[in-house]
């Protein structure tokens, strides 16, 4: 983010002197606003959302204009995906969303650090429920970008309920899904990421996907996990083998990470944000690694979705390049501004041009496959 665009000098006159919170409502809002105003909305598209034909992806049974979303959180509730849409995400991920709805933990729960480009967030998947996001998103009709949604555990259900809570949301929410994610990666409801081990999270995966298939009979809703970067290698490559063995569709790597390690922020910054999940920039260089990780061991047998410290066409592309199908974004948006996705495409597209590729298909997985010395 530079000081110098309109943008970086509204976040640093304004928006980070604001709770963030706050002022992500505010911001979402006016996103929502532009959607509902016909003139307004055409003119945001054009500015914001221009077609790069050459960016186009096959995934997940769609046909995407491009292959950068963004990640679950912003619009945990459905409430403003076409707004979403028209800022130039090629797809939108809802959620998190659970079986009953939830308040997520005490205010304040997200905090910014400026300094590394990063989001601390303990929001606690804050949310209206699976009954009323499914409501909104059956009411919610066409010119939309493809959506996700992102299914967690209600914290008040106990560990022995977990599954019956995920099938709970699945029976209601399959149906109006381009794709599901488990999500047992998030670090703000206690024994969450306990269900990432194989032997729990296998059982899960089944349920979901028998009920998402009882649910939309005659079609397969493509079915992804999203996993923490924290997680041993050996812990990833038995995630990696169990994708396979289920014949899953997708990994989305990673979530947040409850490390510390390497900011630049000052200890008291830190402190002061307490605990939860970072995101952003400090979060790049493992959500990498584990990308390459497993697409070595996976190939193209599981799509992979890369996420963690995004915040360039350059990270876009790098991304790609270690095995990633689609890519997704947050807290780079939040520091980027409404123009942040037009500048991916617009580098994106640049980055395939001077490449040895014709399409980002056949860049997926380049630098893991290319022979080392």
């Amino acid at each position: 983010m530079s000081a110098t665009t309109p943008y970086g000098l509204l976040y640093r006159t304004v928006l980070r002197r604001i709770d963030p919170e706050r002022a992500h409502h505010w911001a979402f809002g006016l996103i929502r606003l532009a959607d509902r105003v016909p003139g307004l909305r055409a003119a945001v598209r054009a500015r914001f959302a221009p077609a790069h034909p050459t960016l186009a992806v096959n995934a997940l049974g769609m046909r995407l204009p491009g292959p950068f979303g963004l990640a679950a959180g912003f619009d945990k509730n459905a409430v403003g995906p076409r707004g979403l849409g028209l800022l130039g995400f090629d797809f939108v991920e809802i959620g998190t969303v659970t079986g009953q709805p939830q308040a997520g933990n005490e205010r304040p729960r997200l905090f910014r650090l400026t300094e590394d480009r990063a989001l601390v967030n303990r929001m606690g998947f804050n949310n209206e429920g699976s009954a009323a996001v499914a409501a909104r998103l059956a009411a919610l009709g066409g010119d939309r970008p493809a959506l996700g949604v992102n299914i967690g555990k209600t914290k008040v259900v106990p560990e022995s309920g977990a599954i019956d809570d995920y099938v709970t949301s699945t029976e209601r929410l399959a149906g109006h899904a381009d794709y599901l994610v488990v999500n047992v990666s998030s670090p703000n409801t206690p024994g969450l990421r306990d269900f990432q081990a194989a032997s729990r999270l296998r059982p899960l995966l089944t349920a979901v996907r028998e009920a998402a298939d009882r649910t939309t009979p005659g079609r397969r809703v493509p079915l992804l996990v999203k996993i923490a970067p924290d997680l041993a290698d050996e812990d990833l490559d038995e995630v990696a083998d169990l994708a396979v063995e289920l014949g899953l569709d997708g990994i989305i790597a990673t979530n947040t990470t409850i490390g510390r390690d390497g900011l630049r922020s000052t200890p008291a910054q830190v402190a002061a944000a307490g605990a939860g999940g970072l995101s952003g920039a400090p979060l790049k260089e493992r959500s990498l690694a584990v990308l390459r990780r497993l697409y070595a061991r996976v190939g193209d047998r599981v799509l992979l979705v890369g996420v963690g410290g995004v915040e360039s066409a350059e990270d876009v592309w790098e991304r790609v390049l270690a095995g990633a199908t689609l890519v997704q974004g947050y807290s780079g948006f939040i520091y980027g501004g409404p123009g942040w996705t037009r500048a991916l495409h617009r580098g994106l597209a640049r980055l395939l041009a001077a490449s040895p590729h014709t399409t980002l298909a056949d860049a997926v997985g380049a630098d893991v496959r290319r022979p080392q010395p």
